[in-house]
């Protein structure tokens, strides 16, 4: 299987080939069609301008005139009455020329040879040397008329040129192709870079930095899969902090149950500490049953959601409900409620969203002192709907915000731990605002208390 590098060169090459085979058919056409009648009408000019001069020269000895004139370039063909042909100058590839063309310029016409020449493929014509590529002009020398077949002596005149133009050509295509080929490896080498630090994270190795200073599509390709590489290294670690922090959420039950219902097995334990170590079973019980419950809530929501499912309802009135199937909660914490709701109607997963008001609502409740105050409000727009929950309770630093929505994160993880959370709850929300193309923010002031508002596209 042929290489880039290769397929590059070879390509490149190629067009280059074509591109000069291509352009020379192109000139010779340009020739045919354009400059060799040009040419012709400059020759016939020249072959008239060379029979004055020799009539204004006293019509010196043909043979001494026309023999000075190739020094100037050109080459003659002279036909006496008879049909006797003598060149002057270099010889001619071929003096074939038919008779009727001699006898016309014998005549007194002019032949125009150059213009009426053949047209050949790749060849224009214009370095052909023979006599039918010529123009033929009659001239009087002695009282009778000769024909005179005239045309440039191409290798007097352009021979240097010629060898130049060719060595040129040889020297232009010979660094092309050495170019070609410096030029393509320096094209093809980040992309081998690309290669090699592909096979690399493919083995689980994401401390790939690729040091590639270009600006171009390929640079452009490197900094994205540098972002990628990192990005990767991210979701790794939050993947391994995940696996970890799973572990560590249902070890620590576990060892509780583990533990008291040894104590409660194997020692004769007085009601009121056995009724307490079973409760604190429960609750474990309990706390890991929530756990798995939000895992599976986790998992089901990063397989995203079919939209086609979403339907239009009033976000006021599900507020309304999770507030009274809380109701008790709230009066347990001794916390008023503030509601100030008008209808907004979102398009969406009712249960899905319902769950995020819960959350927040749960969230609110648990960091709230005795006699503090839970306020919900609504506000719409042409665009969007603004759900927002405050609460008067512990606040959160602001250090902490960054990392609020992250798995597991818990801001106080000695208290939190006695609460039963699981540090999902947050995460969830999130996951389910995103996926119905909202957004969640945060504001909050330590002892103060925080305000999470939703923001979902409105109907």
């Amino acid at each position: 299987m042929r290489t880039l590098y290769v397929r590059i060169i070879i390509t490149t090459m190629a067009i280059m080939i074509a591109s000069a085979v291509i352009a020379f058919a192109a000139a010779n056409i340009y020739y045919q069609q354009f400059l060799k009648p040009e040419n012709d009408k400059k020759t016939v000019h020249i072959a008239e301008n060379i029979i004055a001069i020799y009539e204004n020269n006293n019509r010196e000895p043909i043979s001494d005139y026309l023999t000075a004139m190739t020094d100037l370039g050109y080459k003659f063909y002279l036909v006496k009455p008879d049909g006797e042909g003598q060149v002057y100058g270099d010889s001619f590839t071929s003096e074939q020329i038919d008779s009727e063309h001699v006898d016309s310029v014998l005549s007194g016409d002019t032949y125009h040879g150059i213009a009426n020449f053949p047209w050949k493929p790749f060849v224009t014509g214009f370095f052909d040397n023979e006599l039918k590529n010529t123009i033929g002009v009659p001239i009087e020398i002695a009282g009778e008329t000769h024909a005179l077949f005239v045309r440039p002596n191409t290798m007097q005149q352009f021979g240097e040129m010629r060898i130049f133009l060719a060595v040129l050509l040889v020297l232009a295509l010979l660094f092309s192709f050495l170019l070609v080929l410096t030029s393509t490896r320096f094209i093809v080498n980040p992309i081998k870079k690309l290669t090699e630090a592909t096979k690399k994270i493919a083995a689980g190795n994401y401390h790939v930095k690729l040091n590639v200073n270009r600006k171009d599509e390929i640079g452009r390709l490197a900094n994205d899969f540098s972002k990628m590489s990192d990005s990767l290294e991210h979701t790794e670690e939050k993947r391994q902090e995940f696996i970890s922090n799973v572990s560590h959420e249902i070890q620590s039950p576990l060892t509780s149950i583990q533990g008291f219902s040894r104590v409660l097995r194997e020692e004769e334990l007085p009601r009121e500490i056995r009724e307490r170590y079973l409760s604190i079973i429960e609750n474990e019980s309990k706390r890991l049953s929530a756990l798995s419950k939000q895992l599976l809530t986790l998992s089901n929501l990063d397989q995203d959601l079919d939209k086609r499912d979403f339907i239009p309802f009033d976000v006021a009135d599900q507020l309304k409900e999770v507030v009274s199937t809380m109701e008790w909660q709230l009066r347990e914490r001794e916390l008023a409620v503030e509601m100030s709701v008008h209808p907004a109607t979102v398009i969406g997963d009712p249960k899905l969203l319902q769950q995020v008001w819960v959350n927040l609502l749960t969230n609110a409740i648990r960091y709230s002192e005795a006699g503090g105050k839970v306020t919900i409000q609504t506000a719409s727009d042409k665009s969007a709907v603004h759900v927002s929950v405050k609460d008067t309770g512990i606040g959160i630093a602001e250090n902490d915000i960054s990392q609020l929505f992250d798995r597991f994160y818990k801001v106080d993880k000695a208290r939190t731990r006695t609460e039963n959370s699981t540090g999902l709850g947050l995460s969830i929300v999130k996951k389910i605002v995103e996926l119905h193309d909202g957004t969640v923010l945060v504001e909050s002031e330590p002892g103060i208390g925080s305000t999470f508002t939703v923001t979902l596209p409105a109907k």
